[in-house]
């Protein structure tokens, strides 16, 4: 068993002055390093490369030493403007604020840049030329005198991966013209020391590394997550236009404050949110008093760009334990599509035209919706952090009950409210229907006809490792690598990935053993073959700290290859909600 490692730090101060670009060179010690006799320079006095370009004068701008270059409109279309803010997977970076054709990145080279906060994680706008993935290893300097190491990976701009993206423009700009080929930006993390406020960070050296922002994440101190909700693709909708969406949503804990964020991920346009509320449920789309209006910036509203994220200022609002909450946002625009959790498993609302944020009564809603579009949090203010559930269509809630919350999660959260031994956590469920361990179903770009979402490994940072204050994962997949095809093997490097990365940041790793599911069409005696592989290595290998036997709470124990009859939804592949709440009772809280 791995000891449980503490929270790390406090509220980020992120990387300030990305302002006017220096000509190439002049911030350059004669060692290449850019700290000089001065020290650490702040990242946009070492920006030594032209990477963005007006389509007008594409030969001004040269990214991968061939003449390819980003396209100033294509970021300027995606919300990616000079000098704005984003915040991608928690981190505020700011964008360059430079004119097309002038210098925008640093080309990694061992540059030490100036950048101070306290936080969880280094935060980095990247991307690679060369054709293949560029990786580099790199320094923390801390206020304290200590150093730590950070292994930084940036897949190439053309030939990574969707799925882990940040944002995919249209085309690539070349002297020649503009190519019909996609260009991509990743965010990047990297572990801190805990609590330990950082001075400077010095860049790895690896040719064709590109980096655009930097900053320090802020750890969520001060919060705990009590909703969240994996975008699990990017369908098309509606569309929608000048409509006001109600959604239903259940806490796990409560607090004296809240703050709710919205993602924008996979999307290639912004989204404008006009005004948004809060409000306890009484019943459907009613309040049960009048809405209460959250700010962003101190602004009504917010336009998120392709890619990013929004967080709501805090407001002072007591969220409930245990209960129903109603977002209402407004989109004032037209929204042909958007990134979506598809199965929620509760039904929420739109309403007619106009903005019916502050409505009270259900009356302007009078369409019904069984997904969450573009809300994936809700934090309140105080307690102990979260536990993340990442898991597939059992962690989903597949075949529970409607609007009446008898997911696993669900029930192990009212468990730990019940109980004064361990922290009350929040629990946090990142399941996704359909969702495979080592393969995309949705390849993470474009408009989605399946949203089964990118692979577990391509969606743990995001879904995992940037919800706050995440202190304990439960990994819960598996069996539908297996369904289709994946031997246990592959399932195994997968899950010991998960493990190894989730340790590299702090957070104590759990593993949940994968149910039987004879009966079910997929489910031949081979692939139980592999899922009892699979079992085996979870139960035996001391890879995680702990181990939920899910498998043993609801098989058989006449016949283990199927789950018990009185657990089975009857697909035989899902338990029912009397089986669901035997997994969240089988767990071990003090694994928590």
């Amino acid at each position: 068993m791995r000891p449980r490692s503490l929270a790390p730090g406090v509220t980020a101060v992120v990387l300030a002055a990305l302002l006017g670009a220096v000509p190439a060179g002049t911030a350059r010690a004669a060692d290449g390093t850019g700290g000089g006799p001065s020290g650490p320079l702040p990242l946009a006095r070492l920006f030594d490369n032209r990477g963005i370009g007006d389509d007008a004068h594409p030969e001004r701008a040269d990214l991968d030493g061939s003449g390819g270059s980003l396209s100033a409109q294509d970021l300027t279309a995606a919300g990616w403007t000079p000098g704005r803010a984003l915040t991608v997977q928690g981190a505020r970076l700011t964008w360059p604020r430079t004119r097309p054709g002038r210098p925008d990145n640093v080309r990694a080279a061992g540059q030490s840049v100036r950048v101070g906060g306290r936080g969880d994680a280094l935060a980095f706008l990247v991307t690679g030329t060369g054709g293949a993935d560029v990786s580099g290893s790199g320094t923390v300097s801390y206020r304290d005198g200590t150093r730590s190491t950070y292994r930084l990976t940036a897949p190439d701009w053309r030939a990574g991966p969707a799925a882990t993206k940040a944002v995919t423009l249209p085309h690539v700009n070349t002297p020649d013209g503009r190519l019909a080929t996609p260009a991509r930006l990743y965010a990047v993390t990297a572990a801190l020391r805990a609590g330990r406020e950082v001075a400077s960070v010095r860049l790895p050296r690896a040719a064709g590394l590109h980096v655009f922002a930097l900053s320090v994440r802020a750890s969520g101190r001060g919060w705990s997550g009590s909703w969240a909700a994996a975008t699990s693709g990017h369908p098309a909708l509606g569309p929608w236009s000048d409509r006001t969406l109600r959604l239903v949503v259940h806490t796990s804990v409560g607090g004296p404050r809240v703050r709710l964020r919205f993602d924008n991920t996979f999307a290639s346009a912004p989204v404008r949110i006009a005004g948004a509320t809060v409000a306890v449920q009484a019943a459907g789309a009613g309040a049960r008093r009048t809405p209460v209006a959250l700010s962003f910036g101190r602004a009504p509203g917010v336009e998120i760009p392709a890619g990013a994220q929004a967080f709501s200022d805090p407001l002072a609002f007591a969220v409930p334990e245990d209960t129903n909450l109603l977002v209402s946002f407004h989109l004032p625009g037209t929204v042909p599509a958007a990134p979506v959790h598809r199965l929620a498993v509760q039904r929420s609302y739109l309403s007619e035209p106009g903005d019916h944020t502050a409505d009270g009564s259900a009356t302007a809603y009078t369409t019904v919706l069984t997904s969450w579009p573009l809300l994936t949090g809700v934090d309140v203010g105080g307690g102990p952090g979260a536990v993340v559930a990442l898991g597939d269509s059992i962690t989903d809630g597949t075949m529970s009950t409607t609007d009446a919350n008898r997911r696993w999660p669900n029930v192990l959260a009212a468990r730990l409210l019940g109980q004064r031994a361990v922290p009350r956590y929040g629990v946090l469920n990142e399941g996704i229907s359909g969702n495979r361990v080592t393969a995309e179903v949705y390849a993470g770009d474009g408009i989605s006809t399946d949203t089964s979402g990118v692979s577990a490994l391509h969606r743990f940072d995001r879904d995992v490792l940037a919800q706050t204050s995440a202190r304990t994962a439960i990994v819960f997949e598996g069996i539908n690598d297996v369904r289709w095809q994946a031997g246990a093997g592959q399932v195994v490097a997968g899950l010991r990935e998960l493990a190894e990365r989730g340790h590299a940041r702090g957070l104590r790793m759990l593993a949940a053993t994968l149910l039987p599911c004879e009966g079910e069409a997929r489910c031949t005696a081979a692939v139980d073959t592999e899922r009892v592989a699979v079992n085996a290595w979870i139960r035996d290998a001391g890879v995680f700290d702990g181990v939920l036997d899910f498998d043993a709470a609801v098989r058989d124990p006449d016949h283990p290859a199927r789950i018990l009859p009185g657990y089975d939804s009857g697909d035989h592949l899902h338990p029912g909600d009397t089986g669901l709440a035997a997994l969240a009772d089988s767990v071990d809280l003090r694994l928590l």
